[in-house]
């Protein structure tokens, strides 16, 4: 057998003297009983009779699961020991301390060498906490957000940055903008779009009104769950949740609580703590309210469409360098005449670059004129979207790069 880097396995010759052959072996509750090579009362249970040499092949399997929980955390601390020193070599060089292409090769190069063995998205979620803690011991990463706790932003924050980061939560996506303007602090989320509801509008428009730059982007699953304090579906007298969840739900209300008013409130946390203050109320809320206010869940994916995902933007001061799976965000305003619209589009088609989002919004300071948002694929700093992006700027009446990050489907920020 393939010995491992952490050190030889000395218990394995005692297992074939006492008659047990050390792999495969079974499998084992090491969750709950890998803190201890003590025998417990479980493994003593009639029900569950083991013989005097199994009792000791199992203690001498737990103590190497104990030494190697030993070595996977005295490595843990000499990696954070080196990201600061690398946060200390950049900071002399000015560098950034977030660098995506960096962050791509290090999970392109786990999910190779893992070969599957590990589970691929449990392997993911743990490298991706480690990185994201590494590169916060820089400089703890402050982040507003749509709040209050408990939010799908919040969970969407959490998700990108961590649990690690410090979360500010604001009363409105305005305040999100205002907070990273003015710098007070690093980064903020926000909701710009849900694959069924469509724009989150206040997100577009605050675009408009704050000089703020996309950093990252983050899609993620929403799955509404019914919750009350007892999780009994008759106690339920009025169900509150956001607009946007209410509406993401209302086959499901009209079909199992008909006539059972439905009430929109400020936010889907804000919904779950008026369930837990009031027996009679159930919320729509996210897995992360759930916990936080002690909720019992009724019924859980109750939302009328499968597969329904929000994108969320990550504001900062300035967006990332390239990374190779990178999106562009820019909003312009045209002059009226003919065409004006067909001209734009033509010059990003003649210079190959697939648009995946065009949105149109009023313009504030002008009867019946509209902006748009467009996102491409590509970064600035491409050849094809940078020569595009200097042709728009001459022909529009109004043109802003909003940034160029990462795709959501490419890693998340590492260091």
């Amino acid at each position: 057998m393939k010995k491992s880097r952490c050190g030889t396995m000395p218990w394995e010759s005692d297992l074939p003297a006492m008659g047990i052959i050390p792999f495969p072996l079974p499998r084992l509750d090491w969750y709950s009983r890998s803190t201890s090579t003590a025998i417990t009362h479980d493994d003593l249970h009639p029900r569950h009779p083991m013989t005097p040499q199994q009792l000791h092949g199992i203690a001498l399997v737990r103590k190497r699961i104990d030494e190697i929980d030993n070595t996977v955390l005295d490595l843990l601390k000499e990696r954070l020991d080196c990201a600061r020193t690398i946060g200390k070599l950049k900071d002399e060089s000015k560098r950034a301390k977030w660098d995506p292409q960096r962050e791509l090769e290090i999970y392109e190069r786990l999910r190779k060498n893992n070969a599957d063995v590990f589970p691929p998205a449990a392997l993911y979620s743990i490298f991706h906490e480690i990185i994201t803690t590494c590169r916060l011991s820089q400089r703890k990463a402050t982040v507003a957000y749509l709040g209050p706790e408990a939010t799908f932003t919040h969970q969407a924050g959490v998700r990108y940055f961590g649990q690690t980061a410090s979360y500010q939560p604001m009363e409105s996506i305005p305040e999100v903008f205002q907070e990273v303007e003015r710098e007070r602090v690093q980064y903020g989320i926000i909701p710009v779009e849900n694959s069924i509801e469509g724009a989150v509008t206040y997100s577009l428009d605050s675009f408009l009104l704050y000089k703020v730059q996309i950093c990252g982007e983050i899609k993620l699953p929403i799955n509404h769950n019914l919750v009350n304090r007892s999780g009994n579906m008759e106690d339920i007298k009025t169900v509150v949740s956001h607009s946007q969840a209410l509406a993401q739900c209302r086959q499901w209300l009209r079909k199992h609580l008909p006539g059972v008013p439905a009430m929109p409130v400020f936010s889907t946390a804000t919904a779950a703590k008026m369930a837990a203050e009031d027996p009679s109320l159930a919320a729509i809320a996210s897995s992360l309210a759930i916990t936080t206010y002690q909720l019992q869940v009724v019924v859980r994916g109750i939302e009328d469409f499968q597969g329904n995902k929000t994108r969320f933007l990550v504001l900062g001061d300035k967006s990332p360098s390239r990374c190779g799976n990178d999106r562009t965000s820019v909003v312009f305003g045209l002059i009226n005449r003919p065409g004006a619209l067909n001209e734009v589009l033509t010059i990003l088609s003649a210079k190959g670059i697939d648009m995946t989002k065009l949105e149109s919004r009023p313009a504030k300071n002008q009867l019946w004129q509209y902006v748009f948002f467009v996102d491409m694929v590509g970064h600035i700093e491409d050849p094809p979207v940078h020569e595009a992006c200097n042709i728009l700027k001459q022909i529009c009446a109004y043109f802003e790069i909003l940034g160029s990050y990462p795709a959501a489907e490419a890693a998340m920020p590492a260091d």
